[in-house]
């Protein structure tokens, strides 16, 4: 089944030096652009993080400091990079707890604004754990009835990640509509008020931490009663996006636009 889009739906891989947004950097990024007319524009990139890729990392995804010595920074490619996925929703696998942190990071880190409100975001992966509880490699296998080639290369993994969503389009028709804002609802399972989810609306709609000793708690009430959690934050290893969002909730100002919606299917 193709997708019914009325804009552009971009699918995006990272490939990066670790998993933490607010340590780590993209070492490479695949994007598909799909038009609602079906086109595809392809754009892959190797970037040089400029900081050292461990060795345990490249044994993962096979690029090494020597690979990415002459590529460009993130901050030499952001420009065209954020003019590529204007004006599209966004779509990936683990993409909503991994990919779109870590860009929205690398995106800020560069002092490129991009404006992600009233995007869409499409989890092909917590589609997947909803309906059959797999890994990537094992959804491909069931849906298409192939292996990836080439697994664990970005584009490789992102061109999977497509041909998994329209497969489960075909394959549950009665419960998926060909919908991208539908597909964003449903591949929620929580509410971010920050992208890399330390901050989620409970189910009154009240911004929460989602970590620590403090987890479940309003961000308000927190802050009301030990203020030296919110400089503790501030000063902590977390991601510039978190800090932005928890500055906003201290100051009083309504972060959750666009978020308090039913996300349960």
């Amino acid at each position: 089944m193709e997708l019914k889009l009325k804009r552009p739906l971009i699918f995006f891989d990272i490939e990066s030096t670790g998993v933490d947004p607010g340590r780590d950097h993209i070492v490479e990024i695949s994007l598909i652009k799909v038009h609602p007319n079906g086109d595809e524009e392809v754009k892959t990139r190797r970037i040089n993080p400029g900081v050292h890729i461990p060795e345990e990392t490249t044994a993962i995804h096979g690029i090494s400091d020597e690979d990415v010595r002459d590529c460009p920074t993130f901050p030499q490619i952001a420009k065209s990079l954020a003019a590529f996925i204007k004006g599209g929703d966004l779509a990936g696998y683990n993409s909503n707890k991994f990919d779109i942190p870590m860009l929205v990071e690398e995106f800020m880190r560069a002092g490129i604004e991009i404006d992600l409100d009233g995007k869409r975001f499409v989890d092909v992966q917590n589609i997947f754990h909803k309906m059959e509880q797999r890994t990537l490699a094992a959804a491909h296998r069931f849906y298409c009835g192939t292996e990836i080639e080439n697994a664990h290369s970005a584009e490789a993994d992102i061109r999977a990640t497509y041909n998994v969503l329209k497969a489960q389009l075909d394959r549950y028709p009665d419960t998926l509509q060909n919908d991208v804002e539908f597909l964003s609802d449903f591949s929620q399972t929580t509410r971010n008020v920050d992208f890399a989810g330390r901050i989620v609306l409970n189910d009154k709609d009240v911004p929460v931490f989602n970590f620590g000793k403090h987890k479940g708690r309003p961000v308000a009430e927190v802050f009301a009663a030990e203020p030296t959690y919110y400089s503790w934050m501030m000063n902590g290893d977390f991601p510039m996006n978190t800090k932005q969002v928890i500055t906003q909730l201290r100051l009083g100002k309504d972060t959750t636009a666009g978020k308090k919606r039913n996300t349960s299917h």
